[in-house]
């Protein structure tokens, strides 16, 4: 059965749906859906990670990163799974203290995030590159992008803090396996995506959302129905919210639901810092179950927007910090 397509009765909501569905048109965009399936089919021609296989092996959870293969084995490799940089030197004494912790946390992550030593004398280029100011220093990147960092030892139990919320923040502990397709994805040349984006022209978003739901139905794995039709679903989140949801979440503070609400009315009429900086400001003042459903619903966010955009990095980082 396919959704009802929204009343165009009221002129002034007609007027808000097309601005939205205009937004979106154009968000769906493939040359950053392709440049997103290169740097993942490179990663994903070599093993995935695996807390079995000996350190430094291919597929390995703990490598060790030159300058020759910072490429392959950081950024390709940050398309799958978060990769945390542990850089270091044989004469830091701080740094045989805190690198051993983090071997033994990422055996523990089982493929879930990578760590890549970096020994910076050997590789001057990188450490410059990374503006590294002081050893022992960890960076976390995710998705060609860095979206955290510390420097200097620190207790076991603050690391493990450290890299528990980078795998939350980030791919939510999704390890990439042997079930992934073994050819490179290709950039989609469908003509089911034509009647999706008619609808959008047209500021039919039910229909659009039909239209993506439909493709996925018969191929759950298709490069971009899923994240068209999650995007299609926060614009219409965004119009059922309205321009009331900012009044009534800023009313009740306390209400997560509310405050999801104003962060989805302000990302779909265009205003992503705006949404980003409501939920990072849900995070810094809640606790417990309330400020993981804010981190989660921003995290959704993130991937709605896609990690392309230049705001999405800045966020991801203000979100480590307020998490950590």
């Amino acid at each position: 059965m396919q959704p009802n397509r929204p009343a165009r009765t009221d002129p002034r909501a007609a007027a808000q749906q097309a601005q939205m569905a205009a937004s979106l048109a154009g968000a769906v965009d493939l040359a950053a859906v392709q440049a997103r399936n290169e740097a993942a089919a490179r990663a994903a021609a070599a093993p995935p990670p695996s807390a079995t296989a000996p350190a430094g092996a291919p597929g390995s959870a703990v490598i060790d990163v030159t300058e020759a293969t910072f490429q392959s084995e950081v950024l390709d490799r940050s398309f799958q799974v978060p990769v945390v940089l542990d850089l270091w030197a044989e004469w830091c004494g701080p740094c045989k203290q805190l690198s051993p912790v983090l071997e033994r946390l990422a055996a523990e992550g089982a493929g879930s995030w990578v760590l890549a030593k970096v020994d910076v004398d050997a590789n001057p280029a990188l450490a410059q590159g990374l503006r590294v100011q002081g050893i022992p220093a960890v960076k976390a990147v995710w998705q060609g992008q860095l979206v955290a960092e510390f420097t200097g030892a620190i207790p076991e139990e603050q690391a493990r803090q450290f890299v528990t919320e980078l795998v939350a923040a980030t791919s939510g502990g999704a390890v990439p396996g042997a079930a992934e397709d073994d050819g490179a994805p290709q950039e989609p040349e469908d003509p089911r995506l034509d009647a999706a984006e008619a609808a959008l022209d047209r500021g039919d978003l039910a229909a659009a959302e039909a239209a993506y739901q439909a493709i996925l139905e018969t191929e759950p794995e298709h490069p971009v129905a899923g994240l068209a039709l999650r995007q299609v679903q926060l614009f219409r989140r965004a119009e059922e919210a309205g321009p009331d949801a900012l009044a009534a979440a800023q009313a009740a503070p306390d209400d997560i639901a509310a405050q999801t609400r104003a962060a989805d009315f302000l990302l779909g009429t265009g205003d992503v810092d705006a949404a980003f900086g409501w939920l990072l400001d849900v995070v810094r003042r809640t606790a417990g179950e309330e400020r993981d459903a804010a981190r989660q619903h921003l995290v959704e966010l993130f991937g709605i927007v896609g990690d392309e955009d230049p705001r999405v990095g800045p966020a991801r980082r203000a979100l480590m910090t307020a998490l950590f």
